[in-house]
């Protein structure tokens, strides 16, 4: 089943100065349950593309559907509200809201959903079961390691039961125990629950991991290759 479809997606920047095509004509569709990786060197437009299919900017040509819904089309009040039941997101930065405890990060996108109170608790709890972060429900992030920040980060992701997430760079700021770790977490969710993961990455770690790797190159796909792993 098609999660995502784009036709004809680009991205230009600057247009009254000097253009900047920093995506060309991309044509792609991710099938649930995929763990793929975007990769190319720095500006060929990986993170232009995750923005993209997160809603979180809009393309200067082109369309994007989640299943049957076109998100380019839409309205922004209503893309935030699509967003928040649709999508999950991993930033390399973590994101986390300092105040609040593990179990508060990770509860706070079900409470912007309006979830029940008890089911809303339930859910936090077992996600951080999942990450391997039981003990660390009320400690708040300035007392994680970098590694655990991630973990509880991916399970704010995971918190609204989205069609996917996108993960921009999550493993950049981790030493590698720490960005194996993640990744084997979300390794397991992914074969585990079909939880469909789109990384952007240049971390060959992640790479070697993914079964789909797209080579972006100025902005235009140069390579689109699939592995059994």
């Amino acid at each position: 089943m098609k999660v995502i479809r784009t036709h004809n997606l680009g991205k230009i920047y600057n247009h009254a100065v000097v253009p900047v095509h920093a995506l060309v004509n991309v044509n792609l569709e991710i099938e649930e349950g995929e763990f793929t990786a975007i990769v190319g060197p720095s500006g060929s437009g990986k993170t232009t593309l995750l923005n993209l299919l997160g809603g979180l900017d809009k393309p200067s040509e082109g369309q994007i559907f989640i299943d049957d819904t076109e998100i380019t089309a839409m309205k922004e009040s209503k893309l935030i509200d699509f967003r928040l039941h649709n999508i999950g997101f991993v930033f390399q930065s973590y994101n986390l809201i300092p105040v609040l405890t593990a179990i508060e990060n990770i509860s706070f996108i079900m409470l912007l959903q309006k979830y029940p109170k008890d089911k809303m608790d339930k859910r936090a709890r077992e996600l951080l079961e999942q990450v391997g972060l039981t003990d660390k429900a009320d400690v708040r992030p300035q007392k994680l390691s970098g590694g655990q920040q991630q973990r509880v980060a991916v399970a704010r992701a995971l918190a609204s039961n989205p069609r996917f997430v996108l993960a921009d760079e999550p493993t950049a700021n981790l030493d590698t125990r720490s960005a194996f770790n993640l990744l084997d977490i979300m390794l397991r969710l992914n074969k585990e629950e079909n939880i469909t993961l789109i990384f952007s990455t240049h971390d060959q770690r992640v790479i070697d991991k993914a079964r789909r790797v797209i080579t972006l190159v100025d902005g235009v796909i140069e390579k689109d290759e699939s592995f059994n792993r």
